[in-house]
Formats: structure tokens, C-alpha cells, sequence
């Protein structure tokens, strides 16, 4: 594009609504990837000749870099620049899809799926702080809403995207699909968004705090993955919690200290900021939760495809696209509190509603559930974030957008790792109960599967699966009542009223010679 084409089409007035179109490519692009491996896994397993355990990491690898590289992604692009930044990892994510999809091993898979995390972590925090610079607040809920929608349509047409691209073509293809939409991106990117970082910082590192964390949420991530597989009590997994402990708390030590923090933990003396990243945690925890679980109710009980079980999804996606920008433009106007505390409210409803399922309920139930979380989760995503954004200094950003991108990804990853938990244990219970005449090895083991969904074939298969209804069904109440609890933090901690910029005071340089200043939201 020309400089002539350049001032054409790319004016001031509206640089940013090409800079909000540029960002929403690249978290497209992310969030399906989040769900489209899912149905090519059986291709992939074919073609390669994958092991279980490598499937498993096909999504595992992902999840793990993803979010243990979050916040620092986030705070890089603060000191070094939020647009350089969200450039590399465009780039980064284009060019491990391609060498995913040249893949000849299950290593090399799993490898460049880390990378993809890798890419994906210096984008996502990225596009959020690139938006709240680029907007002025009394128009970031909009931008926001939009932003969210896109989240979750990429979140949702994943499956039925993957499912026709792997029946059509083939798997490599959902992995080259994501080259000519990172190749958008990056050209939009460089001729509408405006580079940014924070000026109040010089571009220096914080080494020591970015091995802690990254020691910390590796070893708590993979444990959450991994616990359920593993066992609970087994040394692998209480080594890995003991090490998320130890290298968390020797973060929190190590930002204490440092001259130049990469989170300033005064972040969280604003309600505003403490109760977003409370409400990110929980909505994940219940909808990740939900949608995993359900699918494999779809797939498992109802006999669904994978297609199949995607495309019922897509009304509740619906709904999201259609609330999250309703939401953003509401929040402009009437401060986020309402809207996080009646979507989450929403939620609980739908979580207790969907937890009463039986091997024949009617998809029109499930339906009417499907549509009341769809407008529950659209009228949190943006408010949400907009909360978050509103309450810090625009040159922390960044980092504030990491941090909200990790309380989703480690609710998400913790809701599902605590259903499959708590179905498992109650499932074995109910199977005691129901199969006392089994010897007990043989129903430990049709136990141990419940939690990922499977159901046995023959004599024990309808005492199975009514196990699995009977713990999912808990599960899923259990799920409502965390959300109902989130939206009570939400009504307490949310300011109730339009968030407007507060900075805290500054210490002197005596007491804190590199304190970084922060925003409230007013009281």
C-alpha cells in the first residue's frame, strides 16, 4: 500500500476502527485455534500415527506457553512497544501454523503448537492495550464489546470450522488457514495502529520476576492439566503444586523489591481491577467448564459428531456476538457494575437450568440454557474488560491486559481440571453404588474414565453413563453457584458508576524510586 493509498483510506478519524478491525483478525485467529485442533485430532492421530499422550499435548502444549507467558508478554510490549510486539507474535503464531501443518512427527507437532502459545501470548495482551490506547475511554466499551464478540464467534465456529476444513481438505488446512489472516493483520497493523509503551519505565527487563513467574504458573498450569491423569495426591502433581507455590510467592518477593517491577501489585489496590480479574477467573471457570463438558455429554450420550455438537453451540454464539457490543456501548454509559452482575447472574441460572440432564433431554432444553448463557456471557466479556482497562494508567496497559488474559486462561483451565475431578470422584461413588457385584479394580477404572467424558460399551454401559449424568449433573449446579458468588463479587468490587481515571499518588523517589502511578476507578 502506497503512502497515497495510505492517507486514502487511513484518515484520522478513522485510524482507530482500522486499528480495532487489524487487532480483531489476530484474536480471531487466536481463539480458534483454542477449539479447532479439537476435531482434527482422529486426522492427525491417522496420519502421523500420534500416541494418546501426544494428542493430549497437541492441545496441552498450547495451553501451557499460552498462559504461562501471558503477563510478561503483556509487560514486554509495554517497555518495547505494544504494536512491535503484537507484530512478533503475528508473525511468531503464522509461521509455527505453517510448520505445524508441514509436521512429519508428533514432536515436531507438539513443538511448534508451544510456539504457537508462544505467539499467541505476545497477541492476545497485545490487542487489548493496543485498543484501549487507541480509543478514549468514553468509546473503549464499544471497541471493547466488538472485541469480545469476535472472541467468542472465533471461540464457537472453531469446531464447525475445523470440522468441515479436516472432512473437506484436510488437517494441515485449519493450520494454513491462519497464514493469509495473519498476513492481514500485520499489513493493517503497520499502516493504521499507532506504536505505544509506557514511558514512565525505561526499557529494561525484569529477569529474576520473569523466571519466578514463569516457574510458578508453568508448574500450576501443568498441574491443573495434568491432575486428574496423574492423581491428585500422586508426587508428580504435589511436587508441581508445591513448585507453583514456591516460585509465586518468590515473584511476589522479587516484585517487592525490584526497582522496576513487571507487575505492580498496587494494580490490585483498585476494586475496579481486583474484581474484574475475580470475575474473569470465575466466568471462565464456569463457561470453559461448561462447554467442554457439555460437548462431551453431545458426543458421548446424545451420540452427536463433533460437527454435530459444535453447530448446537452456535445459537448461544449468537447471542454473544450479538450482547457483547450492546454491552460495551452500555457500559460507556452506565459503568460496568450492572452488567458483570446480571451476566453472571445469567449464567448461574443457565448452569442450574442445564443441570437436570438426562440421556434423553431434548435439545430444545438445552437450547433455551444455550441462549440465556450466550446473553449472560456477552454482557460480562466487555465490561469486563473495560473495567480492567479503566482502572490502571493507559501506559500500563499491557500488562493489566496480561494479567486478565491469565485469570481467564488459568479459570478456564482450573474449571475444567475441577469438574473432571468432581465427576470422578462422585461418578465412583455412584458407580459403587450401582455396580456393587464388579470387583472393585474393574470399577476404579470405569471411574477413572468419567472424567474425561468416556462411557464403557456393554453390560456396565447404562450404569456408566448414568454415573456421568448424575456427577456432570452436580458438576453443573456446583458451577452455578460459583458464578452466583461472581456475581456477588462483581456487585461489591465493581465501581457502580462510569469509571474515570484516578491516579493514585506517586511516592517520593526516596521511598520508591521507580514506583510506577495507577488508576481507580472514582469512587
Amino acid at each position: 500500500m502506497t503512502d497515497a493509498l495510505r492517507t486514502r483510506f487511513i484518515t484520522d478519524d478513522n485510524r482507530r476502527w482500522w486499528t480495532l478491525g487489524a487487532m480483531c483478525f489476530a484474536l480471531f485467529m487466536v481463539m480458534l485455534d483454542n477449539t479447532v485442533v479439537n476435531v482434527a485430532l482422529p486426522s492427525i492421530q491417522e496420519d502421523l500415527g500420534a500416541s494418546i499422550s501426544g494428542l493430549e499435548w497437541t492441545l496441552n502444549a498450547y495451553t501451557l506457553s499460552f498462559a504461562v507467558l501471558l503477563v510478561t508478554g503483556g509487560r514486554l510490549g509495554d517497555l518495547f512497544g505494544r504494536r512491535r510486539m503484537f507484530l512478533f507474535g503475528v508473525v511468531a503464531f503464522g509461521f509455527s501454523s505453517a510448520m505445524i501443518g508441514f509436521s512429519q512427527s508428533e514432536a515436531w507437532l507438539v513443538a511448534f503448537r508451544a510456539a504457537q502459545g508462544i505467539g499467541a501470548a505476545f497477541m492476545m495482551p497485545a490487542t487489548l492495550s493496543i485498543i484501549a490506547n487507541a480509543f478514549p475511554p468514553e468509546e473503549r466499551g464499544k471497541a471493547i464489546g466488538t472485541w469480545a464478540g469476535v472472541s467468542a464467534l472465533a471461540l464457537a465456529v472453531g469446531p464447525v470450522v475445523g470440522g468441515w476444513l479436516v472432512d473437506a481438505v484436510s488437517w494441515q488446512s485449519i493450520f494454513f488457514l491462519n497464514i493469509p489472516v495473519a498476513i492481514a493483520a500485520v499489513a493493517v497493523t503497520l499502516f493504521a495502529a499507532d506504536e505505544s509503551r509506557d514511558e514512565t519505565a525505561p526499557p529494561s527487563v525484569d529477569i529474576p520476576g520473569v523466571a519466578a513467574l514463569t516457574i510458578g504458573l508453568t508448574a500450576l498450569v501443568l498441574a491443573l492439566v495434568e491432575g486428574n491423569a496423574w492423581g491428585w495426591g500422586s508426587p508428580a502433581i504435589v511436587a508441581l503444586l508445591a513448585a507453583a507455590v514456591s516460585g509465586l510467592a518468590a515473584f511476589a518477593l522479587i516484585e517487592s523489591r525490584t526497582a522496576f517491577p513487571m507487575v505492580d501489585f498496587r494494580f490490585f489496590r483498585s476494586r475496579g481491577f481486583l474484581g474484574a480479574n475475580l470475575v474473569a477467573f470465575v466466568m471462565s471457570f464456569a463457561m470453559l467448564a461448561t462447554f467442554f463438558f457439555i460437548a462431551l455429554y453431545l458426543q458421548n450420550v446424545r451420540g452427536y459428531t463433533p460437527l454435530e455438537a459444535g453447530v448446537r453451540f452456535l445459537p448461544m454464539t449468537a447471542v454473544i456476538i450479538a450482547a457483547g457490543p450492546i454491552a460495551g456501548r452500555l457500559s460507556d454509559r452506565i459503568g460496568p457494575r450492572p452488567l458483570m452482575t446480571a451476566g453472571l447472574a445469567a449464567i448461574a441460572v443457565s448452569l442450574f437450568w442445564q443441570g437436570h440432564l438426562a440421556p434423553d433431554t431434548p435439545y430444545s432444553t438445552l437450547l433455551g440454557a444455550f441462549i440465556v448463557m450466550g446473553f449472560g456471557i456477552g454482557l460480562v466479556m466487555s465490561p469486563m474488560s473495560t473495567a480492567a482497562m479503566n482502572a490502571v494508567e493507559q501506559s500500563k496497559a499491557g500488562v493489566a491486559s496480561g494479567i486478565l488474559s491469565m485469570s481467564r486462561m488459568v479459570g478456564g483451565t482450573f474449571g475444567i481440571a475441577a469438574m473432571g475431578a468432581l465427576i470422578t470422584g462422585l461418578g465412583r461413588h455412584k458407580i459403587d453404588e450401582l455396580l456393587p457385584a464388579v470387583p472393585e479394580g474393574a470399577r476404579e477404572k470405569l471411574a477413572d474414565g468419567l472424567g474425561a467424558g468416556q462411557t464403557a460399551a456393554g453390560p456396565h454401559a447404562s450404569a456408566v453413563q448414568d454415573a456421568f449424568l448424575y456427577a456432570l449433573n452436580d458438576g453443573l449446579r456446583l458451577s452455578a453457584v460459583v458464578a452466583a458468588v461472581g456475581a456477588v463479587l462483581a456487585w461489591l468490587l465493581i465501581d457502580p458508576r462510569v469509571p474515570a481515571r484516578e491516579a493514585l499518588p506517586v511516592p517520593s523517589p526516596a521511598a520508591a524510586p521507580a514506583s510506577e502511578a495507577m488508576a481507580e476507578a472514582a469512587a
